[in-house]
């Protein structure tokens, strides 16, 4: 998978996460598939119990089905899922 500025574009649902930082000392290492997606959460199916995450408040790491990991902060997150494809993304570089 080549990593762009548009992986915050991508589906996430299926995709195993990990909570790598969150304000909320709960969430870290809170990590499994994302099971569903709302504007500004994920729901983390977390050794089988259902674990709601707060997009804003956390940095997750995504590893994809190709074996690559990502490291996005949830701030890039916070919209429908539907609607970040519209969004336009500045690039960095």
């Amino acid at each position: 998978m080549k990593i762009t500025p548009n992986v915050t574009r991508y589906e996430f649902i299926g995709t195993e996460a990990k909570v790598a930082e969150s304000r909320h000392q709960g969430y870290v290492g809170i990590s499994g598939k994302i099971i569903d997606e709302t504007r500004n959460t994920f729901v983390i199916l977390h050794e089988g119990e259902r674990k709601r995450i707060v997009k804003d408040s956390a940095v997750f790491h995504f590893m994809f089905s190709d074996g690559t990991t990502v490291e996005i902060d949830g701030k890039l997150l916070v919209r429908q899922p539907e609607d970040r494809l519209k969004k336009r993304v500045r690039r960095l570089w």
